[in-house]
């Protein structure tokens, strides 16, 4: 939607909120992210908004460094459950 050398905002379409909370959860963890909000826009819509606002460095670099780190961390976690739980 917009964005600036230190605050960006997005709109997310056809995403889940529970995902995006995992990649705000990941950018929270970082020192130079002041502020990483999600709101759904409107429950029939499917579409959500991000907004992240950064001290140092630029936002999308580490919304896209953050969806790394989720991803990593929802495959350990999938390993860990394939492990204790047999699967078909």
């Amino acid at each position: 939607m917009k964005s600036s050398p230190k605050e960006v905002s997005l709109s997310i379409k056809q995403s889940d909120i529970g995902t995006l909370y995992i990649v705000q959860h990941e950018l929270l963890k970082e020192k130079n992210i002041d502020f990483a909000g999600l709101i759904i826009k409107h429950p029939l819509t499917n579409e959500c908004w991000m907004r992240v606002n950064s001290t140092k460095s630029n936002p999308l670099k580490e919304i896209s460094n953050a969806t790394d780190a989720a991803i990593k961390s929802v495959n350990e976690l999938k390993k860990l459950f394939n492990s204790k739980i047999k699967v078909n």
